[in-house]
């Protein structure tokens, strides 16, 4: 999946998902809004097509790291909210370990180290 729906780089496998459960750890949030907070959050770089988003919000509520309700946005629209759960609290915590691992040995190679 790239990043930016094609134009951009892209994401390595399950960095989506740690990245959306990320953005509900800071509170729930509709798909909309999720994709809003990472465009915003990354400068424009992260423009994650609803293609690749709403699959991936499916995945994160079948293995119930988030759970969902129906709700009405600030803009009086019917939307379905995330809401991350204690188990993708904890799957966050360790992506997040691995990813920052990962991404250590990376600038260590790119380093010349």
């Amino acid at each position: 999946m790239s990043a930016t729906g094609g134009s951009g780089p892209d994401l390595l496998p399950g960095t989506l998902d740690m990245l959306i459960l990320h953005v509900l750890h800071e509170g729930s949030l509709h798909g909309y809004g999720i994709a809003q907070r990472l465009e915003d959050a990354s400068g424009g770089v992260l423009t994650v097509p609803r293609g690749s988003l709403y699959p991936a919000l499916e995945r994160l509520l079948k293995k119930g790291w988030t759970t969902a309700r129906w709700d009405t946005s600030h803009t009086g629209r019917r939307a379905r909210f995330y809401t991350i759960t204690p188990s993708g609290s904890r799957r966050l915590e360790s992506k997040q370990a691995d990813y920052e691992r990962m991404t250590g040995a990376i600038a260590r190679v790119m380093s010349g180290a």
